[in-house]
């Protein structure tokens, strides 16, 4: 029987080794992660993340899911929205990467309302109908099996919740794409400046480029059962918000109850 196979970058991989490599990648970069967001992007990356949260709605007394939460910006910004009476579930797949968040999030004295969960994005610990909004930021490109991902997260949901996505996407305009790829190539010799470690960098560029379009991915959502569902491009589509919300039907009510009944 033929293996099946994903994309590592620009590699072809068998699929149960790319969890292990991008956690690989992210082991490596934790340290430095938000110092060369900052460089890569020039600062835009903190203004894109706030564009995002606002689409998530989230208010006093929400329970909210920060997946692929990384070092924690959503989850930091998330806490005193969602105040005492609310929760922050910053959850990672990487520990390199949670304990960076636990660590900022600790030092900027978040402690009363946030947990820290390390768990696959495909299969979620949660039950069924916990969250009002799920954030991933920057993360999905990483997911081995993006559509079950995206089916996991509706899962968790409640009903009426929304799954807001910030990624890297296609720019609009030619000459942007252009100049962003031109830009973007550099940034594999400035990961080797700042963090001795170009590779990681390498795979960050090739994993853009191979991510789904803004199209391919509202799709994507669409046939996860996601309705509802809008894009928002960013900087002329070098990134993108999609937001999908989660509408009960009769399927979903037959699913809920046979879960009930088992």
């Amino acid at each position: 029987m033929t293996e099946k196979t994903t994309h590592f970058g620009f590699r072809e991989i068998p699929i149960g080794d790319k969890a292990n490599k991008v956690a690989n990648v992210f082991r490596s970069v934790a340290s430095q992660y938000d110092i060369m967001n900052d460089l890569m992007s020039l600062g835009t990356h903190r203004l894109m993340k706030a564009a995002a949260l606002e689409y998530t709605g989230a208010r006093k007394g929400q329970k909210i899911l920060d997946l692929a939460g990384g070092t924690g910006d959503f989850a930091t910004k998330l806490s005193p929205v969602v105040g005492n009476d609310g929760h922050i579930v910053l959850c990672d797949i990487n520990d390199a990467m949670l304990d960076q968040g636990r660590d900022r999030l600790l030092d900027s004295g978040i402690t009363q309302n946030i947990t820290f969960v390390q768990a696959d994005a495909e299969h979620l610990p949660f039950p069924v109908d916990t969250f009002s909004a799920i954030t991933i930021g920057f993360g999905l490109r990483n997911f081995t099996d993006k559509q079950a991902a995206l089916a996991s997260c509706r899962e968790v949901l409640k009903p009426g919740g929304r799954l807001v996505i910030l990624e890297f996407s296609t720019p609009v305009n030619p000459v942007v794409k252009k100049l962003y790829d031109g830009y973007s190539g550099l940034w594999p010799r400035l990961g080797k400046a700042v963090t001795g470690d170009s590779d990681s960098y390498q795979y960050l560029v090739e994993s853009i480029k191979m991510h789904p379009s803004q199209e391919e991915l509202s799709t994507m959502m669409t046939d996860a059962g996601y309705q509802r569902v809008n894009c928002h491009n960013l900087l002329n589509g070098v990134a993108a918000i999609h937001v999908g919300k989660k509408e009960v039907g009769r399927k979903d009510v037959e699913r809920k109850g046979q879960k009930k009944g088992n």
